[in-house]
Formats: structure tokens, C-alpha cells, sequence
């Protein structure tokens, strides 16, 4: 939650993804797995209590829940000042968008409001290729109000205070879900960091035509080539027709808020191109 002066954590705890978890690419969940933690779907070894991570049989989404206690260096209460950085997370398994790019207002609130991300095979029984899906604010079952209010609110906070807001998709690249491969870990790593020490104010930045998102051009410990997404497919009119179909799906999903939302948040909605797709 964000009180205006204060960020803080409600939660208590941690609902993390673990199929093919390891030690190496996710150290603070694999040594979070002990006793008092919780498994869902995940299976054993035969004859054993040996976790098999790599193990998608009943499902790829396999899980653990934990306390906020078991991670290393957690800050309990967990209360903190106004944030300098906002990271908005999301999975494209269409694989068009950049790995990190920065928000404008205007696309705080539109990308907030969407609230995309992608579902995948083994995600959900029934679903055997990508699909789009948004929850409006990340969570549009527990919004009492109408939310738009909410995006607005968050509008008023970018309005008041020094912060950045950055769109990080930990999703696919070089092509879709099924063709492309899923960013690495340590690359999504050294963006967030990067954002955090402020190595990302200085570079230059670029501009995807469709969605109007600026991403660097260079970070800190990433190749270049990871940060432009159309530069990751080897099919670049492919790359251009997938873009298009997010993009339409975007504005279908805009209309329910359309007769809401103010020109800022308009602003920021992708630029669909008829003859494309």
C-alpha cells in the first residue's frame, strides 16, 4: 500500500512460482523452501522427498508459500518511505514488448489501469496458446470503486512526489511462447538494479512505434540487442503483425473504461495499424 508518506507490505508472505526453480537463478525462493512452507502441485522424485522442480506433470504452475521471515535481509515491519521507484511486472508471452522501459505519467495510469499480462499453456486447464488477459490495477475482484479512480490516484501520487515508474516484462523474447525463450533471470535482474542505482538516467532511450514505450538502449551487465524486442526475432514482419494483435487486444480492453478515463490516460494507448495483422 502507498498512504502518501509511507510504502507498505499487507501480505506477509510470499506465493512464489517455482518450476524449475533453482539455486543459481533464484536463490532467495530455493533457500526459502524449508519447513513451515507450503507446496502446491509440485512432485518428487520416486521413492524420495526430493523435490523434482523440473517436474510440469499436474501443471507448469507449480508454487510455494512462505513468510516474508524466510527471505534474506527483509526489512520486518515491512514499512519504508515514498518510493523513488515503481516497478509494474508483466508476462508477454506475445513476446513484442521491451524487457524494461519507463513509464510517463500518462502510461502510469493507462499500463496500471490494463493491467496485462498473458496466460500460457499449462497456466490454466483449457489454454494451449497464448492468451492476453487484464486485471484492471492488478487486481480488478478487490476494487470497490470504479478503476479508473484508482489510476487516477496513482496519477496524483506521480503528480506529487520524485518517482519513476518502470514496465518490466519478465516474459518471452526472439518470438512468442513457443518459439521464443523466456528472458533470463539474471538479465531482469540487472535492469531492476540498474533502474535502482540510477544507471538508467543518463542512457539513451528508444521508442516502440506500436505502444509508444521508451526503452534503453544499454544497461549495465545486459546486451544490447535483449533491450529492442523487434531485434530479438529473426521474422521481423512477424514480430510487427504479433505487436498489432496485442495492440487491438489493448484497445478492445480499454473500452470498458473509455467513457471514464481523461485525455492523459487516452494518451498512452498503443497505435493500431489496419493494414498490419
Amino acid at each position: 500500500g502507498w498512504d502518501g508518506e509511507h510504502v507498505f507490505n499487507f501480505e506477509g508472505g510470499c506465493y512464489a512460482k517455482v518450476i524449475n526453480l533453482s539455486a543459481e537463478n533464484e536463490p532467495q525462493i530455493f533457500n526459502a523452501l524449508r519447513f513451515e512452507t507450503v507446496l502446491e502441485n509440485v512432485q518428487f522424485y520416486p521413492g524420495t522427498r526430493t523435490i523434482d522442480f523440473s517436474d510440469g506433470s499436474k501443471t507448469e504452475n507449480t508454487r510455494a508459500a512462505y513468510p516474508l521471515r524466510f527471505i534474506e535481509g527483509v526489512v520486518l515491519p515491512s514499512i519504508g518511505p515514498a518510493p523513488k521507484n515503481i516497478f509494474f511486472l508483466t508476462a508477454d508471452a506475445f513476446g513484442v514488448l521491451p524487457p524494461i522501459s519507463k513509464l510517463t505519467k500518462g502510461q502510469a495510469m493507462f499500463w496500471f489501469l490494463s493491467g496485462y499480462t498473458a496466460k500460457v499453456a499449462g497456466t490454466e486447464a483449457g489454454v494451449d496458446e497464448p492468451e492476453p488477459t487484464f486485471s484492471a490495477c492488478f487486481g480488478a475482484p478487490f476494487l470497490p470503486l470504479h478503476p479508473v479512480k484508482y489510476a487516477q490516484l496513482l496519477g496524483e501520487r506521480v503528480e506529487k512526489y520524485p518517482v519513476n515508474i518502470w514496465l518490466v516484462n519478465t516474459g518471452w523474447t526472439g518470438g512468442p511462447y513457443g518459439v521464443g525463450h523466456r528472458f533470463k533471470l539474471p538479465y531482469t535482474r540487472a535492469m531492476i538494479t540498474a533502474a535502482l542505482n540510477g544507471d538508467l538516467d543518463e542512457v539513451e532511450y528508444a521508442t516502440d512505434p506500436v505502444f509508444g514505450l521508451h526503452f534503453p538502449t544499454s544497461c549495465p551487465g545486459v546486451p544490447d540487442e535483449v533491450l529492442n524486442p523487434r531485434e530479438t526475432w529473426a521474422d521481423k514482419s512477424a514480430y510487427d503483425a504479433t505487436a498489432q494483435e496485442l495492440a487491438r487486444a489493448f484497445v478492445d480492453n480499454f473500452k470498458n473504461f473509455e467513457d471514464y478515463a481523461d485525455d492523459e490516460i487516452r494518451s498512452a494507448l498503443p497505435k493500431v495499424d489496419l493494414n498490419v495483422g
